[in-house]
């Protein structure tokens, strides 16, 4: 719990002409998250976003990895999807998917990945495959892609929520797609990482250190203007509340310019 960013520094300028969309809200909170961090393996979308903000501000030099196999991705503008030609252009590496996984990311060597999830439970496991009975499920997802592989074995992993409510964030999931670390050990896996350790949403930040068996899921901090009350309202299971409890800070005037100027000025991801 205790490696949660710290908003900018005092006294940076914060947009009120402006104001921030919920978009640019978590994409900016989920960059501060990446300060320190090395290598990172990235997803479209928020993701994309995020760790394209943190190589301008938090976390310069970031080595960006993408799972069509580009390491050290350097686009001149958004991808679209990460088989995107503009990711090869000026790229550190285009690897083999055996060599993607075998070698970078059964290797040890993604700092942080993202992930996303239609549910995910109390302990960071997600589903990507199901909503309803196996057999005869409501919806059909796309599944689990290399999600199984990044979960096990990325020092741990984030998760961007664009909505947080009970549908998403339920007591248990329907089907599981990527177990953290103490579910895949239950059924006899090794993971090499600590799993979730931060989920970012419209309502604020839960985390969880992965050092200890049975480690639930506890909201960290708040986004202005939301309580403990709401989000826990908004929790399918009885969320546990940090004793100091922060309040996210907002996106930077610096931060939205880079968002919306530089890193996605068409708005293919802000919304």
């Amino acid at each position: 719990m205790d490696r949660l960013r710290p908003p900018p520094a005092e006294g940076a300028p914060v947009n009120t002409a402006n104001p921030a969309t919920s978009s640019e809200l978590l994409a900016a909170v989920a960059s501060r998250e990446l300060a320190g961090m090395r290598m990172v393996f990235a997803g479209i979308g928020l993701p994309t976003l995020a760790v394209s903000l943190a190589d301008l501000t938090v976390a310069p030099g970031l080595e960006i990895v993408y799972e069509s196999g580009v390491c050290g991705a350097h686009p001149s503008h958004l991808p679209e999807t990460i088989a995107d030609a503009v990711l090869i252009t000026g790229a550190e590496a285009v690897l083999p998917m055996a060599s993607l996984f075998g070698y970078v990311l059964q290797g040890g060597r993604i700092d942080v990945a993202f992930l996303g999830a239609a549910q995910i439970d109390r302990y960071g496991n997600l589903n990507s495959s199901v909503i309803g009975p196996w057999e005869r499920p409501a919806v059909r997802l796309p599944g689990s892609g290399g999600a199984v592989e990044v979960m096990a074995n990325a020092g741990e992993v984030f998760v961007v929520m664009r909505r947080h409510d009970p549908r998403s964030f339920v007591a248990e999931l329907d089907f599981c797609t990527s177990p953290g670390p103490d579910r895949a050990r239950a059924d006899g896996g090794r993971p090499r990482g600590r799993g979730v350790t931060r989920v970012i949403t419209d309502l604020g930040i839960l985390s969880r250190a992965g050092d200890g068996a049975g480690e639930e899921l506890t909201l960290t901090a708040v986004h202005p203007g939301v309580t403990a009350e709401r989000v826990r309202a908004a929790t399918g299971w009885d969320l546990k509340v940090a004793d100091a409890l922060a309040t996210t800070a907002p996106p930077t005037d610096q931060e939205l310019r880079l968002l919306r100027e530089d890193i996605d000025p068409d708005r293919v991801y802000l919304r």
